[in-house]
C-alpha cells in the first residue's frame, strides 16, 4: 500500500465518523493544554523566584567571617572567632568549583576637601577579583588593576553630604571630582595616640566612580585594592606610638572575614562543604535560600504530574476510539485482506489514524496554549502571584507567571503523536490478528 493511499485512507476513515474524531481530539487538546501550561506555570514562578533572589545579592558568593555568631539550641548567640589569612585563602583557592577568592577588610575613614569633611566605609579587596564578583559598570575613570592599583573606587553616593561647623553655622558642599582633591585618613585612633608625627593624610589622586546601581553596597562604600592598602597602612601605622604601630601591622596580617565566589549556584553547597571540613563556619544566601528552590522545584514537579494525568487520560479515549472503530470496520479489514493487503499496511492504518488525532489535537491545544497563557499573565496574575509565597518569594506586579519556553511547543506536539501512536498500538496489532473468514462473515 503506497503512503498516499494509507493517509487517504486514514483520513477519510476519521472523516466518516466525525463526532467521536472531534471528541477524542478535544481530549488531546485537553492533555496539552494541562501539560504546556503546567511547565509554563512552573518555569514562570521559578524564573521569578531566581529573579527576586538574585536582587537581593549574588548566590554563588560565600564569607567566612572572622567573628562568626550561631544560635544554639536555647535559641542564644554563640561567637565563634576564626584566625583568616593568606594561608586560608590558598587552601581555598585549591578547592574545585572556586572562581575567585579575596580576604576583605573594612575601614572607617574621614574623607575631607578643604574646610569640608564627611565620614565614609573603605572596602579592601584583592582588585584582580573584583571582576568575577560582578562589580558594576564606572561613570568615571577605570579600575585598579595588579599594575596599577593606587586607584580609589567612589561608590556611587559615597561623596554625598559633606559639611563643616562654623560656630552655629552648618554648612554643606556638592563634591566636583574635576575640582576637589579628597584627602582621607584612617579612623582606627585619634589624634591623642600618634607619636608626635605629622598624621597619616592620603590625597587621593587616581580615583574611580561607580555608576548608580540597584546595589546598595556599591553606592555605600568606597573600594581600594589589598596591595595597595597594606602599603598606605604600613605608612600610616608608623605615625602612631609604639604600641598602637605593633598592633597595627599584626591587624595587616588577618583579615575580617574572606569573600568566594563559586562558578555555579548548584556547586555552593559543595564548596561550603569543603570549607567547613577545613574546620571554618561559612554563610551565603544558598543555605537559607536551598530550601525554598527544593519547594519550586517541587511545585514544578506536581505541575506535570497534573499534566501528564490529563495526557493519561487521552490516551485511554485515543485506544477506546480505536478500538471501537475495529468492531465497526470488521468486514473491511477482512476485505482487505482477502484483496491481499499486507498485514503491516493494516497495523500502518490504524496508527496513522491514532496518530494524526495526537498530531492534530497537539497543534491545536499548542495554539491554545499560548493564548490561554496571556490571558493568565493578563488576568491571573494576583492568583499566579500568591503561588510565590509557598516557595518564599513575594508576589511582583506586570511580572509573567506564565512562560512557555521555546522548546515545550515543540516537545509537546511529540508527546501528542507519541501518545496517540502508543494508544493505538494494541487497537492495531488487535486488528491484524483478526480471521480474514470470520470477518467476512460479519455484517459490521
Amino acid at each position: 500500500m503506497k503512503i498516499s493511499d494509507l493517509i487517504k485512507m486514514g483520513l477519510r476513515n476519521l472523516g466518516r465518523r466525525k463526532a467521536r474524531t472531534a471528541l477524542t481530539v478535544i481530549g488531546v487538546v485537553i492533555g496539552t493544554i494541562s501539560i504546556m501550561l503546567m511547565v509554563a506555570i512552573g518555569q514562570g514562578l521559578n524564573y521569578n523566584f531566581e529573579q527576586q533572589i538574585m536582587e537581593n545579592g549574588s548566590m554563588t558568593i560565600i564569607t567566612i567571617y572572622a567573628n562568626s555568631y550561631s544560635m544554639d539550641e536555647d535559641g542564644n548567640y554563640q561567637q565563634r572567632n576564626q584566625k583568616l589569612d593568606d594561608g586560608l585563602v590558598k587552601q581555598i583557592k585549591e578547592i574545585s568549583h572556586v572562581r575567585a577568592v579575596s580576604p576583605v577588610i573594612e575601614k572607617s575613614l574621614r574623607l575631607t576637601t578643604g574646610k569640608y569633611s564627611s565620614w565614609g566605609q573603605m572596602k579592601i579587596m584583592d582588585c584582580s577579583t573584583w571582576e568575577a564578583f560582578g562589580f558594576p559598570e564606572l561613570e568615571v575613570g577605570s579600575y585598579p588593576t595588579p599594575e596599577n592599583n593606587e586607584v580609589i573606587v567612589y561608590g556611587f553616593s559615597s561623596l554625598n553630604d559633606f559639611y563643616y561647623y562654623q560656630g552655629r553655622t552648618y554648612k554643606t558642599k556638592t563634591i566636583d571630582l574635576a575640582k576637589d582633591r579628597i584627602s582621607f585618613r584612617f579612623d582606627d585612633y585619634n589624634e591623642e595616640t600618634t607619636s608626635g608625627k605629622k598624621q597619616f593624610n592620603y590625597v587621593i589622586r587616581n580615583y574611580a566612580k561607580i555608576a548608580e546601581c540597584d546595589n546598595w553596597q556599591y553606592g555605600y562604600y568606597c573600594y581600594m585594592d589589598l596591595d595597595f592598602y597594606k602599603k598606605l597602612y604600613k605608612e600610616y601605622a608608623y605615625t602612631l606610638g609604639a604600641a598602637n604601630r605593633k598592633k597595627a601591622l599584626q591587624a595587616l596580617e588577618e583579615y575580617q572575614s574572606i569573600q568566594i565566589n563559586v562558578d555555579s549556584m548548584k556547586n555552593v553547597t559543595k564548596v561550603q562543604e569543603e570549607i567547613e571540613a577545613l574546620g571554618y563556619r561559612t554563610e551565603s544566601d544558598m543555605q537559607y535560600i536551598q530550601p525554598m528552590l527544593d519547594t519550586s522545584q517541587m511545585l514544578q514537579k506536581v505541575f506535570l504530574a497534573i499534566g501528564a494525568v490529563a495526557f493519561v487520560v487521552a490516551a485511554i479515549n485515543i485506544a477506546n476510539t480505536m478500538i471501537m472503530s475495529i468492531y465497526e470496520r470488521t468486514k473491511e479489514i477482512g476485505i482487505m485482506k482477502v484483496l491481499g493487503c499486507y498485514i503491516r499496511d493494516i497495523k500502518k492504518l490504524f496508527l496513522f489514524e491514532a496518530g494524526i488525532i495526537g498530531f492534530i489535537g497537539g497543534v491545536m491545544g499548542v495554539g491554545l496554549s499560548y493564548l490561554l497563557a496571556h490571558l493568565l499573565n493578563k488576568y491571573g496574575g494576583a492568583f499566579l502571584g500568591s503561588l510565590t509565597s509557598l516557595i518564599g518569594g513575594s508576589a511582583q506586579e506586570g511580572a509573567a507567571y506564565c512562560m512557555i519556553p521555546f522548546w515545550l511547543p515543540f516537545v509537546a506536539l511529540v508527546v501528542a503523536v507519541m501518545v496517540g501512536v502508543f494508544s493505538g498500538y494494541i487497537p492495531a496489532r488487535r486488528a491484524t490478528k483478526i480471521s480474514a473468514i470470520e470477518a467476512m462473515k460479519s455484517e459490521g
